[in-house]
């Protein structure tokens, strides 16, 4: 079974968004260094402002991102790989590239200049920290997903 309706069935959704919102707080919380802080600032901000934005970006934004996933699951189905988490990393810029390509077409579609103005600002240093969260977030997504059997 498809990895996207495994993540996006009524009874399973609620709980991949809660993981994946947790992904995103490790993720923030894990930056270093100055550019971490304004990550860090940045994502503070926004949590204040609309405290529920991270899960209310995910519901609008799983589906895309999970049938962007799809291809990558299949591969992983089929690598004898024991961790999704790692074979997403081990494809880190395809992976990251298919993963940006959903959220610049969802920003490109947007009417609201000023998240677009934000996007822009960050998404220059986006591909390295999707990278840099893809053990995680692999992780996250298999607890939910079901891989099948070995024969």
């Amino acid at each position: 079974m498809m990895l996207s309706q495994q993540l996006l069935a009524r009874r399973t959704r609620p709980a991949v968004i809660k993981d994946l919102v947790e992904v995103v707080q490790q993720e923030v919380a894990s930056k270093k260094g100055v550019a971490g802080t304004a990550v860090k600032a940045g994502y503070g901000a926004a949590s204040r402002v609309v405290p529920d934005l991270t899960e209310r970006a995910l519901n609008k934004l799983l589906p895309d991102l999970s049938v962007a996933l799809d291809p990558f699951w299949a591969s992983y189905e089929s690598s004898g790989a024991t961790a999704f988490g790692q074979h997403l990393a081990g494809r880190g810029r395809e992976v990251s590239a298919a993963l940006l390509a959903v959220t610049d077409a969802k920003i490109a579609g947007s009417g609201r200049e000023p998240v677009k103005k934000v996007y822009r600002a960050l998404r220059g240093k986006a591909d390295g920290h999707v990278q840099a969260a893809l053990p995680r977030v692999g992780a996250a997504l298999e607890r939910h997903a079901q891989r099948p059997a070995r024969g």
